[in-house]
Formats: structure tokens, C-alpha cells, sequence
């Protein structure tokens, strides 16, 4: 049940002083966004992974008891311009391909946004096609792609996504889940009913989770605090998780490296503290049929 890390909340670093510095904070797994977290290379522009680098990268972080649990991307998937788009394909081709010498059995990425988060249909047959292209790819090397949804993204409820799912229906996608991305000022009052509806919808295809706490300040906004620090219902969210989902994987997307540790604690004890509620309803449930 252990908690990992987005490995570029450590800074953008030569991949063996991140590793190093990972290991030594406690964490045994990551989602590592090559071109946010390490430095050794320029990976903005795709063709600069080999074998023998990833290999050395993987065995760098197993060194220091860390695995890579998610290839993390940061791409525009409709993008207008089919240049911009086609190098934003090939550079998660690229992930895709490399993700089982990383010991990665994902790639993940939000859709994207425009900066006036104004979208039309053109922009929804333009990333439905980008997926269905994405997803050929990821079966021929047997790897997931993880879809997450954000708010204020072209899919940025869990309803747009369900519904991409179902236009693109690959068995190799699945849902990264963070119900800190589904939060905002007008919603967060009825924070509950949202959380459990993207169980509802997306539960069975949850591959992996996202750890970070959404905050309502006195002027009326919701801000994005660290796990345990802000008012998302997290029991609610690990017990949710341990029904549909038990031992998926939680990457903490938002801490200080000051704060990392409680913050990993937190929401360490609330998933553990929901797996015994889980094994004591079942077990009183299956004293009561006897």
C-alpha cells in the first residue's frame, strides 16, 4: 500500500542524483515525466531514448529501491497544428515503447486544454482519433495508456471521459484517477456525490491514483494544498478505492519535499485505515449469512 511520488516534485536533476534523492525520502515508486524530472537529456523532442539508457536509468532507481510505476507525459492530444500534433503522438509513441524496460506498465496523460478552455467538436474528433492511434500502439508492445481527467481540460469530467472511453473502447486504456481534478468552486460543496460518481463510472478501469487535497479559501476559491491539508474527503476517496481497486497504485502529485513525509503518511494510514473497515464489513456481512 505504499505511496509514490511524482519524481519531478524533486526538481528537474541527472537521473542518478534523482534516484538517490527519491530513495533517500522514502519512496519506492514514482511516475517519472522524463523532460520534467531529468536532466541528463534534452527528451522534449522524441528519438533520444535507447535501451541502454533507459536500462541504466532503471537500474539507477532499483539501486535505490525505487520502481517506476508510471511514465508520465504532459501532451496537447488535439492540437491544430498537425506538426505540433504529430511530434506530441511520436513523443508518446516513444514512452510507449520504452515503458516495459522502464519496468512501467503505463504511459499517463490529462488530454490537454486550450488556454481560454473553449472546445468544439473539431477538437473532440481530434482527440479521439489521437487516442485510437495511441491505443494500436500500446497494444502492440502490451502496455496501458492511463487517461485522466481534469477539470477545465477538453476532457475534464468523469463523464467526458467515460464517454471517450466507450468511442476508443481498447482494452490497453485505462483511468488515472484523481478526484482532486474533478474539484472546483462549483462543485466542492458536493464533493461526495462527484467522488462517487467516478467510482461509478470509472472504477473498473482505474489502473492507477493521484494523491493532492483541494482547498476552499474565504474568498470563494478552491486552491490545490497538499494530501491531508485541504478538505477533499479522503476517507471517502481510500475507501472507494479499497472496494474497487485494492493495492492500485498512488502517486502523490502535490507536497513540499518539507512536507512529503507526513503528507505520505497521511494518506498511508486513511488507506490502510479503510482496508480494515473494508475486512470488518465483509466480515460481520458473512456472520450474518451464517
Amino acid at each position: 500500500m505504499s505511496v509514490g511520488v511524482l519524481a519531478h516534485l524533486f526538481g528537474s536533476l541527472p537521473y542518478r542524483e534523482l534516484a538517490a534523492k527519491i530513495g533517500n525520502a522514502g519512496f519506492t515508486h514514482i511516475q517519472l515525466a522524463l523532460w520534467k524530472a531529468v536532466s541528463d537529456a534534452d527528451f522534449t523532442k522524441p528519438g533520444r531514448l535507447s535501451p541502454g539508457l533507459v536500462m541504466a536509468m532503471a537500474e539507477e532507481f532499483r539501486k535505490h529501491g525505487v520502481t517506476v510505476s508510471v511514465l508520465g507525459c504532459y501532451l496537447h492530444f488535439f492540437h491544430h497544428d498537425p506538426v505540433v500534433l504529430r511530434e506530441n503522438k511520436e513523443r508518446f509513441k516513444e514512452l510507449i515503447r520504452y515503458a516495459r524496460l522502464f519496468g512501467a506498465p503505463m504511459v499517463a496523460a490529462e488530454t490537454g486544454t486550450h488556454p481560454d478552455r473553449k472546445y468544439n467538436e473539431l477538437d473532440r474528433i481530434i482527440l479521439r482519433e489521437t487516442v485510437l492511434e495511441l491505443a494500436e500502439e500500446a497494444e502492440k508492445w502490451g502496455v496501458f495508456i492511463g487517461l485522466e481527467a481534469a477539470n477545465g481540460h477538453l476532457v475534464g469530467t468523469a463523464q467526458e471521459l467515460n464517454e471517450l472511453l466507450m468511442q476508443v473502447p481498447s482494452s490497453h486504456i485505462g483511468v488515472v484517477l484523481d478526484p482532486g481534478n474533478l474539484l472546483h468552486e462549483g462543485n466542492i460543496g458536493r464533493q461526495d456525490e462527484v467522488i462517487r460518481e467516478a467510482f461509478d463510472l470509472l472504477g473498473t478501469r482505474i489502473i492507477a491514483c493521484h494523491a493532492k487535497d483541494r482547498k476552499l479559501t474565504e474568498e470563494g476559491r478552491v486552491i490545490t494544498v497538499s494530501p491531508g491539508l485541504g478538505d477533499m474527503n479522503y476517507p471517502l476517496y481510500m475507501s472507494l478505492l479499497q472496494q474497487y481497486k485494492p493495492e492500485v497504485h498512488i502517486i502523490m502529485e502535490h507536497a513540499g519535499e518539507q512536507e512529503m513525509a507526513a503528507c505520505k503518511t497521511f494518506v498511508e494510514d486513511t488507506r490502510t485505515e479503510a482496508a480494515k473497515l473494508s475486512v470488518a464489513a465483509e466480515t460481520s456481512g458473512s456472520t450474518e449469512r451464517t
